[in-house]
């Protein structure tokens, strides 16, 4: 009964789980992994389509976080600090599998339309249209829609320029709306 309490009480201060990490203490270490392997399993996914390579990305980001423990400086969260690694570890990942691709195309941002479409949709779905996109779109997408960064961080992160970036998100929302139409005609889902 008492490891049980000893284990609560490390889990609800993940500073000093950190730092018991950092030095190399395996319990630690599985409780951090534990707490926080379901949320970055999901990051790396939405870069991955394929769920064994993404659990690799994960893992292989997961071996970086605690190989480099020592270095996070509790100056922003602890989690933030892990999902960079996994998106970094993910775009890692799909550079080593193929040559990702990002077209240049000039593209007139302010003669376009930009149609919203709303239509009850699963989740599942919405994965399965992220997982068709090319993977550039598809990388460019998830970091800005789901990630938050900025179209500079993109650009530093993926070797493009913001313009590069920019169109790449553009191109995938046209190419989602396109979709989105297309399901909405096979499902019969209505339109709101």
């Amino acid at each position: 009964m008492q490891s049980f309490l000893k284990v609560i009480q490390l889990h609800k201060n993940e500073s000093a789980l950190i730092k018991s990490a950092a030095k190399g203490n395996r319990e630690a270490q599985h409780m951090l992994y534990e707490l926080h392997a379901p949320k970055m399993f999901s990051i790396c996914r939405c870069y991955i389509k394929d769920v064994q390579h993404a659990e690799e990305a994960m893992l292989n980001g997961f071996f970086k976080v605690f190989t480099n423990l020592k270095s996070f400086r509790e100056e922003g969260s602890f989690e933030g600090w892990i999902r960079r690694i996994m998106v970094r570890e993910s775009i890692s990942f799909l550079r080593q599998q193929k040559n990702i691709e990002f077209p240049v195309e000039e593209i007139d941002f302010k003669n376009t339309h930009n149609d919203a479409i709303n239509i009850d949709i699963e989740v599942d779905q919405i994965q399965q249209l992220i997982d068709a996109l090319p993977e550039g779109y598809k990388m460019v997408f998830v970091m800005y829609a789901i990630e938050g960064y900025k179209h500079h961080e993109i650009a530093t992160m993926l070797n493009i320029t913001e313009g590069t970036s920019k169109s790449q998100l553009f191109k995938t929302r046209k190419m989602l709306q396109e979709r989105l139409k297309e399901l909405n005609k096979n499902t019969g889902y209505g339109i709101k």
